[in-house]
């Protein structure tokens, strides 16, 4: 089955030819590669301009974010299956071909399969930290009595690195694009996918995340963005299935505490206790870092924060300072 491969591609001319030779080396040849340059003012567009294999199709646009560059190789692919890889990152040679075979064996009724992966640079296979979270192989549905937690961790699994089935995607509207939002433009989609759909994962490593070049993986100067999916839920609400609306709202919920959380760590405790009031339900003090952001929802968060960030670095400051005389005396 032919595959059309979907590239966003913003600033990234140190990666992308790297991108796009791990999807040449693939072991199947019949696929289209669409890269969507979203207005980038570095060299990137004409590396990808400088590869003459037929297969690969360049598409340019005025910047209007990650999302959107994705839903415009959507709307310009040919093919039944979609595969969406970021300019950054890099396969394994026999992920097309592993993701086509599955999907044939699994059958029609199986909208997508995703794949484990390489943490990069360090190379670390993270097969099972995903087992330990209860992912598991083969095809799945949510139920009405599944944990929101591991929910929540399948949606996890699906947005690194996921062929779908193009019907499917268009069927549900693609990823979030507004707000040129680079963060969560894709959970917002694969929930939608995950609610009504029949998923299955492999937890084979055949991508390579390389979170060295990514930009939400370095030293932000502030929290990451709110997930769109918990700005605008009433959205992902419209399509849920009504026996799966309680899980849906604890499923939220789980996320939400993750991110108040967040928010409280970087001083924005108003912010965060607005979002824990907003998807508060019962139960909530099951789910991870359920009191830590109890804490960060107050003023007192931040300053427990910058005691606990200023310990840290007096305990590496001292650790350092002892391996330091150590390898003196040794030497």
């Amino acid at each position: 089955m032919s595959v059309s491969v979907i590239i966003p591609l913003y600033n990234k001319a140190p990666y992308i030819r790297r991108c796009l030779d791990s999807v040449l080396a693939q072991t199947v040849s019949d696929f289209e590669v669409i890269v969507v340059d979203d207005g980038s003012t570095d060299r990137s567009r004409s590396l990808v301009a400088a590869y003459l294999d037929p297969r690969i199709r360049l598409i340019c646009q005025e910047n209007a974010g990650p999302g959107a560059a994705r839903n415009r190789g959507i709307a310009e692919a040919r093919y039944p299956l979609l595969a969406f890889l970021d300019a950054d990152d890099e396969w394994l040679p026999t992920f097309l071909e592993e993701g086509i075979r599955l999907l044939g064996e699994y059958g029609p009724d199986v909208a997508s399969i995703s794949f484990g992966y390489f943490e990069e640079p360090a190379g670390i296979s993270r097969e099972g930290l995903w087992r330990a979270l209860g992912i598991t192989e083969g095809v799945h549905v949510l139920s009405t009595d599944m944990s929101p937690v591991l929910a929540s961790e399948m949606l996890a699994y699906m947005a690194p690195c996921t062929i779908a089935r193009a019907e499917v995607v268009r069927r549900w509207g693609g990823f979030y694009e507004r707000d040129r939002r680079p963060y969560g433009e894709d959970s917002f989609f694969w929930l939608k996918v995950l609610l009504n759909e029949r998923i299955a994962f492999s937890l084979t490593p055949l991508h390579r995340f390389h979170q060295e070049a990514s930009e939400l993986s370095l030293n932000l100067p502030g929290p990451r963005p709110v997930e769109p999916f918990l700005l605008f839920p009433e959205e992902i609400e419209a399509v849920c299935p009504s026996h799966l609306r309680e899980l849906l709202h604890r499923l939220l919920a789980v996320y939400a505490v993750k991110t108040a959380f967040m928010l409280g760590r970087w001083g924005q405790w108003r912010e965060a206790r607005a979002l824990w009031k907003r998807y508060r339900t019962r139960g909530a003090w099951r789910y991870p870092q359920y009191f830590h952001a109890l804490v960060c929802c107050t003023p007192l968060g931040r300053v427990l924060v910058r005691g606990e960030r200023r310990f840290r670095a007096c305990f590496h400051k001292i650790r350092n300072s002892k391996a330091s005389r150590f390898n003196r005396a040794d030497n």
